[in-house]
């Protein structure tokens, strides 16, 4: 009988141990979450979910209008149907998943002000405060690294 009992309290244990683990690695999933203004604090970028992966889009531009004074538009697209629409509220970051160790990858990162897309990594400093995000062609040898940092709103 005690030993059913110490196996029970042990498994009891076991499984409220694993709980734990599971509920703190659910919160690094999303520490990235929020919004993030870009290295040149030109542009802020919300970070979001959907469908257990991580995207981005463009919640703020400091020069939202042209030279003309309308809205900015995606016309360095090579896509010909894509470069009227709006960079204000484009997402430009898409398909991350979580890697642990506070990185996201397997993303890509559009660039409006060239019209090219690049593979992505993200990388959350432990404090949660700034965001490396490093765009490459091939590997992530070949790329740029900006730092973003996180704003509240």
């Amino acid at each position: 009988m005690k030993s059913k009992i110490a196996f029970i309290s042990a498994l009891i244990g076991i499984l409220f141990i694993s709980e734990i683990i599971v509920a703190q690695v659910a919160k690094d999933f999303d520490t990235v979450l929020g919004n993030w203004i870009t290295g040149k604090g030109d542009a802020k970028v919300q970070i979001y979910k959907k469908n257990n992966k991580y995207f981005g889009k463009i919640i703020w531009l400091k020069n939202p209008n042209d030279e003309n004074g309308k809205p900015k538009v995606d016309k360095e697209n090579p896509e010909e149907s894509l470069q009227k629409r709006p960079i204000l509220g484009m997402e430009i970051l898409t398909d991350f998943v979580y890697d642990g160790d506070y990185t996201w990858v397997d993303g890509d990162i559009y660039d409006p002000k060239s019209g090219s897309t690049y593979s992505c990594k993200m990388y959350l400093s432990k404090d949660y405060k700034t965001l490396e995000v490093r765009g490459y062609i091939g590997i992530s040898l070949f790329g740029r690294t900006e730092t973003w940092k996180r704003v509240d709103d």
